[in-house]
């Protein structure tokens, strides 16, 4: 093939001939730059495969960005000093000393206070024992020829004698006839009774007393063969009668 000769055209200056050189270079150079261009690409595709199995090829960060990555790095630091465990501290064991008792719970001032019982005396009989647990030395009735006209009771000399029932003193102190130091009692009912024998009185004539009070102290003043108490039951001044089925009519009994 008959290659084409550019054609001068008549109209062309003369100073378009010269510039076909130029472009020719400039070609030439696009040829290079390309070609660079792809060598560079190849380079740098094999520069990436090869890396991969050392280490990336460091990233080019902006400040920005390297600030907001440190901030990061901070943040997750905090975050892994927080969650570390931290061992609780044991606490001694409280010796049981320590431990207070729950108080007992105590009784306010309001609340009710049972009323103590009243004590209850057993309210003195009309007539008593004249001396309690005496042995009975002698009954009421004939004794040696003549009338023994009443009850003998014996304890130790200086047995308090008790009033055998309430009344009035109408005598104290010796009776004569063999009775020592004696005291009557009238109970106004008629009835009289007689302690004699006594070692001392403790009452005076007139003086009231009650059932079951001391009225003297058993002695042997008189005629005796030891101390004792000779106790008598008279309905009306010196009129004896048998104190044994007097006294147990009232709840008393003697012995006899």
């Amino acid at each position: 093939m008959q290659e084409d000769s550019p054609v001068q055209n008549e109209n062309t200056p003369d100073t378009a001939l010269p510039q076909r050189p130029q472009r020719t270079a400039r070609r030439n150079r696009l040829i290079v730059l390309s070609a660079a261009a792809l060598v560079a690409l190849g380079l740098g595709g094999v520069a990436v495969a090869t890396s991969g199995s050392d280490r990336p090829a460091p990233a080019t960060v902006s400040l920005d960005a390297q600030a907001r990555a440190e901030a990061a790095n901070r943040a997750d630091r905090s975050v892994r000093e927080s969650s570390t465990p931290v061992t609780p501290s044991v606490s001694p064991t409280p010796s049981p000393t320590a431990v207070s008792a729950s108080p007992t719970p105590t009784k306010t001032a309001a609340a009710k206070v049972k009323p103590k019982p009243k004590k209850t005396t057993k309210p003195t009989p009309a007539w008593v024992d004249p001396m309690p647990g005496a042995a009975v030395t002698s009954c009421y009735g004939q004794r040696w020829g003549t009338l023994h006209a009443g009850i003998d009771l014996a304890l130790p000399s200086g047995t308090p004698i008790h009033a055998a029932a309430a009344g009035t003193v109408t005598q104290a102190g010796d009776a004569s006839d063999g009775y020592g130091n004696s005291v009557f009692i009238d109970h106004g009912n008629g009835y009289l009774t007689h302690y004699a024998h006594q070692s001392r009185i403790a009452v005076t004539v007139g003086q009231k007393v009650k059932a079951g009070q001391v009225i003297g102290y058993e002695g042997a003043t008189g005629d005796v063969t030891g101390p004792h108490l000779h106790f008598e039951v008279h309905q009306g001044m010196w009129n004896q009668i048998d104190p044994a089925p007097f006294m147990r009519a009232h709840g008393v009994d003697l012995g006899c």
